[in-house]
C-alpha cells in the first residue's frame, strides 16, 4: 500500500504513465490512498492545468471519480491522530501537505510524490520514476503469500 499525493492524481488525470501504473498495481492487489484533501487539491488545480493544455475542464469530477476507482479516498478520522507528529515533521515546508504524511504514518506506508517537501521526514517517500521499483516488489510479496 502507498498514499499518494495530489501531484499524483494530477498526473493521473493529466498523463498516462500514472494511470498505467494504478491500473496495472492495483490488479496485483496493491493498494492506493489518498487523503481527501489531495483530491479537493486535485479538484482545484485540474480545471486551469486543463485548459493551459487547450484541453476541456468539463470532466474533472468524473476523473477524479474515475480515479477512485483504484487510489481509495481516505478522510482525517482515519489519521486526524497523526496531525501533531506531520506538522512538526514538516514545519518550514509546505505544512498544508500534513494529511498525506499523516495517511502515510497511520498506515505505515511510504508516499508517492514529486513534492521534495516529503523528502527527509522518516517515511519512505517515491517519485513517479522510481515507484514501479516499490511497486513491483509490492506485487511479487502479494505473489509469494498467495502461494
Amino acid at each position: 500500500m502507498i498514499v499518494l499525493d495530489a501531484n499524483i492524481l494530477i498526473r493521473a488525470v493529466l498523463g498516462k504513465r500514472v494511470g498505467l501504473l494504478l491500473e496495472e498495481y492495483a490488479g496485483y492487489g496493491i493498494r492506493f490512498y489518498a487523503p481527501e484533501s489531495a483530491y479537493r487539491e486535485a479538484e482545484e488545480y485540474l480545471p486551469s492545468l486543463l485548459r493551459k493544455k487547450g484541453d476541456s475542464d468539463t470532466g474533472v469530477a468524473a476523473a477524479l471519480r474515475n480515479l477512485q476507482r483504484f487510489v481509495e479516498p481516505i478522510d482525517g478520522s482515519s489519521y486526524e491522530g497523526f496531525a501533531g507528529e506531520a506538522k512538526h515533521r514538516l514545519r518550514g515546508r509546505d505544512e498544508e501537505d500534513w494529511p498525506v504524511l499523516a495517511a502515510a504514518l497511520a498506515l505505515a506506508c511510504p508516499i508517492w510524490t514529486e513534492d521534495t517537501d516529503f523528502f527527509g521526514i522518516g517515511v519512505a517517500v517515491w517519485n513517479t520514476a522510481r515507484v514501479e521499483i516499490f511497486l513491483k516488489a509490492q506485487a511479487e510479496s502479494l505473489e509469494s503469500e498467495e502461494e
